[in-house]
């Protein structure tokens, strides 16, 4: 890998992420609150319940645990058997932290519009040969044939990582006193080719701790839906944010406005009795007042017609409508025939269909594809390749769903 060429191509995922920086973070910030002074700020749980509920759902549909939701079907006589090598990649992810680490990734797609899986191979004689990590999208910078991870490691973990590194003189001497000192290191892919340098100035060369390559992709990048010329995914949560942030105002306001209905808004004569400083409204309290002057009355507002939970419901409706809450719940409200229930799958089904086949092509068929690599090389399976020996058969709800109806 030329340097220089990974530097200029590291500044461009840089600049052209810079962009989408402010909207993930509000994306974020109004559905899952880190900083206590976002959760402060939080009124309304629309999106947050409605984000949850769509994950969850995500899930189910497209990798439910312990079911069979991927087979492999032989292409020729001349092919591997391919039922050995579904039940040995099957019996790898159930063993693996698969199942809880992807919950998170649909998570971020639901949020961000952007998701990463970083699939590791574990040591020989770990209970699978598959350890999955979910990556931030906020970590990564990617490009079309580029992927740069921002991480943070201690200097220690640096050494013990990549024990053949030669750490230079004066790195060392800034950083052995202390081991646990924070360094971000950043690890890039540009076709299979990998670098992972220590982000501490100077010349990307001269902070490389190690290189190799990569016969298959281990981050799993996949989006929710892409606009043409952009590399980042839109997320429902991004089309509904002024709504959210709409609502969320509104219920600030409305709250504000039960703070003066509770205690209510008084005015007084400045008639010297009357301290105001040291007024306490509380039931029970006795306010002194001049004779003859009016003491402490309440002001009334002029109009008591509330228009802002006809705003709130329409806002928190259309928040539902564009996270799919009011169709994925519609079936838990109320009874409906059969020909209404497959008409509402149908709908949500059409909704779905352009997510669910990018999911297909960016998720599951190169989970599959490095899958199916780690295994053959330890040995487990004979060497299977999707593209010749065997065809991916995707078998989760959504893809009977939508076969059933001819979507």
């Amino acid at each position: 890998m030329n340097i220089q060429n990974l530097t200029k191509m590291y500044n461009k995922a840089i600049t052209l992420r810079e962009p989408w920086l402010h909207r993930w973070d509000e994306a974020r910030r109004y559905t899952v609150p880190i900083a206590d002074n976002e959760t402060a700020t939080l009124f309304d749980g629309t999106a947050a319940d409605a984000v949850d509920n769509l994950a969850a759902s995500i899930y189910t549909l497209l990798t439910p645990p312990e079911s069979l939701w991927i087979n492999l079907v032989r292409e020729s006589d001349m092919s591997p058997d391919p039922e050995i090598a579904t039940t040995a990649l099957r019996a790898n992810l159930n063993d693996s932290n698969f199942y809880t680490t992807v919950h998170q990734a649909y998570m971020d797609l639901c949020i961000y519009g952007t998701a990463c899986m970083f699939m590791a191979e574990n040591p020989i004689g770990a209970a699978s040969a598959f350890s999955f990590t979910a990556i931030p999208v906020t970590d990564l910078a990617i490009l079309p044939n580029a992927i740069f991870h921002t991480t943070t490691i201690t200097f220690g973990d640096v050494l013990l990582r990549y024990p053949t590194w030669n750490a230079p003189s004066n790195l060392r001497n800034k950083f052995e006193k202390n081991p646990d000192t924070p360094i971000r290191m950043i690890q890039s892919l540009i076709d299979k080719e990998f670098v992972a340098w220590l982000d501490v100035g100077g010349d990307i060369e001269n902070n490389i701790v190690a290189t190799g390559t990569f016969e298959t992709n281990p981050y799993l990048i996949f989006r929710w839906s892409v606009q043409s010329g952009e590399l980042y995914g839109r997320s429902p949560i991004l089309r509904a944010l002024p709504d959210i942030k709409t609502a969320n105002k509104v219920v600030e306001l409305v709250l504000k406005n039960a703070t003066i209905a509770v205690s209510g808004i008084w005015q007084a004569d400045d008639d010297g009795v009357i301290n105001l400083q040291n007024i306490n409204l509380t039931p029970g309290a006795i306010i002194p007042k001049a004779v003859g002057s009016s003491g402490l009355t309440p002001l009334h507002s002029g109009a008591d017609f509330d228009v802002s939970q006809l705003i709130l419901n329409d806002l928190r409706d259309r928040i539902r409508h564009t996270l799919l809450a009011d169709r994925l719940s519609l079936l838990a409200e109320r009874e409906m025939t059969a020909t209404e229930v497959l008409a509402r799958n149908a709908d949500m089904m059409r909704i779905l269909g352009a997510t669910y086949g990018r999911v297909l092509h960016e998720f599951i068929r190169p989970l599959c594809e490095r899958g199916l690599q780690i295994l053959s090389r330890r040995g487990v399976i004979e060497p299977i390749s999707l593209h010749s020996d065997a065809e991916l058969k995707y078998l989760a709800p959504i893809a009977i769903a939508t076969r059933d109806m001819g979507i």
